[in-house]
């Protein structure tokens, strides 16, 4: 870190000791990189999203690469929470940095009974909400995520069963996230996660038809790294609570990008893959960032690329 560079970060309502965050579904709790990487020198890691029943997820092949970037269609692995609590929660203590659990479901109350059994887990100190999975009660099974009155009502029920800080997981696959973002927060969301993957599909061409199984995947990568700044610019200068920016983060300057668009922190997801130190890259570079600026906290760049954000930004 650059000396004397406060490297803290307020996503409104819980403090991360550095703005970087290990994305949900690339990190889990660490346990596996741990043994190469330092894992206490992320600001928080963010579990992969926990349902109310087990799922097997989709059929194989589940990945495939793109040009600057990957597809993927899991479709929400995972043992369910039941499992969650009886073998991963006891761990969740011995993780050196902060927790961040992620919530999926697919109905409202599914979300907010999953995350009240999160509620009061060791090194938890927030819930972000997958809300980019299908509302299964709603007519044509819509992604809760595209709807401000949907993303609000899943919000405003799981604001009802916890405790934690709620941070909202938005979809780009809406035609304008502006609004979306304003219920969210008008709904309790403490901070919004910017964005989610990209649909996308890959054909293969000798055998004529989709790489995918699922056929439709949700694309990473640098490939969508324009598409999360945009909508991190957008969306700062219509709410007043915090953004995590996220997609295609590979570098420092990628992750300054994010900041100077608006956001106060940044997640990275599919570059651990590639480079399991990431993290330590960015958190570092930022700070050097903020250093050559004059600046005393890396919470100083947030918004200052954005003229219509950057006046309410509180120097440091």
């Amino acid at each position: 870190m650059a000396r004397d560079i406060d490297s803290a970060v307020d996503l409104g309502g819980f403090t991360l000791k550095n703005p970087v965050i290990a994305a949900s579904g690339c990190y889990n709790r660490g346990a596996e990189y741990g043994v190469v990487v330092d894992v206490s020198a992320w600001g928080a890691v963010t579990l992969k999203s926990v349902a109310w029943e087990a799922r097997l997820g989709n059929e194989m092949p589940r990945v495939a690469n793109t040009p600057a970037g990957m597809l993927n269609a899991i479709g929400l692995q995972g043992p369910g929470i039941e499992h969650f609590l009886k073998t991963e929660a006891p761990k969740l203590a011995d993780v050196p940095t902060a927790v961040i659990a992620s919530v999926a479901g697919f109905t409202v109350d599914e979300f907010a009974a999953v995350a009240a059994r999160i509620d009061g887990l060791p090194n938890v100190v927030a819930i972000e909400l997958d809300i980019s999975c299908p509302n299964v009660e709603s007519e044509g099974g819509a992604c809760f995520a595209a709807d401000p009155e949907m993303a609000a009502a899943v919000i405003r029920a799981v604001k009802r069963r916890t405790s934690l800080p709620i941070v909202a997981k938005l979809t780009p696959n809406v035609t304008d996230l502006r609004p979306i973002a304003r219920s969210a927060e008008a709904a309790g969301a403490n901070a919004l996660s910017l964005i989610n993957s990209v649909r996308g599909m890959v054909i293969d061409v000798e055998r004529l038809r989709p790489m995918l199984a699922n056929g439709m995947g949700g694309l990473t990568g640098p490939a969508i790294r324009p598409i999360g700044i945009a909508a991190v610019w957008e969306v700062a200068q219509v709410v007043k609570i915090p953004i995590v920016g996220m997609g295609g983060i590979e570098s420092g300057r990628d992750a300054l990008e994010f900041m100077l668009a608006g956001a106060s922190a940044v997640s990275i997801g599919t570059a651990v893959f590639r480079d399991p130190q990431a993290h330590i890259h960015v958190a570092r570079s930022l700070s050097e960032a903020a250093a050559r600026r004059g600046l005393t906290s890396v919470r100083g760049l947030t918004g200052l690329a954005n003229p219509k954000f950057a006046a309410h930004v509180v120097r440091s």
